[in-house]
């Protein structure tokens, strides 16, 4: 079974969160949220979350895939050590990682994106170092997927249970959820 680490941090986009680890659940993918800082985390629109774990009680290297959703508290993401050594250690082992809505600027932060083709919310563009911006939901280059926003989750997640799991699977679940 394929596993994906999920971190959580104050003021997440809720939709991309939540729709992430729904549908990578969906399709038989084991989830792990980890907060960065407390169990309970509040989304950006007042939503809290319990996170499965706290950050430092995981062992990173046991994941297929990290992914990061955006939201106004993406900041937080990006300040954080631990989060950049975690991408690079996840993209230096060429295992998957993915970011959608501000997040990518994260994986540019780290360095990540440099020469490779991602896309991200429009207003984040300019904060990022990329080989190519593309205008486009989703994008996938090599073992680095990334997407606009709340209203490109869904492709955002399916994307990532085709690359995890199987076209077949992702075709499925798009098909049950109507999408």
């Amino acid at each position: 079974m394929p596993t994906v680490l999920v971190p959580l941090f104050e003021g997440f986009e809720e939709i991309e969160a939540v729709t992430i680890i729904d549908v990578l659940r969906r399709a038989n993918i084991e989830v792990t949220t980890a907060s960065l800082t407390t169990n309970t985390v509040m989304g950006a629109h007042a939503i809290a979350i319990t996170a499965d774990k706290l950050l430092d009680e995981v062992d990173f290297s046991q994941f297929d895939a990290i992914v990061l959703a955006g939201g106004a508290g993406t900041f937080r993401l990006r300040e954080d050590p631990r989060i950049a050594k975690i991408l690079i250690a996840q993209a230096n082992a060429n295992k998957l990682v993915a970011a959608i809505c501000a997040a990518p600027t994260v994986l540019s932060a780290a360095g990540l994106l440099k020469g490779k083709r991602a896309t991200s919310f429009p207003s984040v563009k300019a904060q990022m170092e990329v080989g190519e911006y593309l205008t486009i939901p989703v994008v996938v280059d090599g073992k680095i997927v990334t997407s606009q926003g709340a209203g490109t989750a869904m492709l955002f997640a399916l994307k990532l249970v085709e690359i995890l799991q199987s076209e077949a699977i992702a075709t499925q679940l798009a098909t049950d959820m109507i999408v």
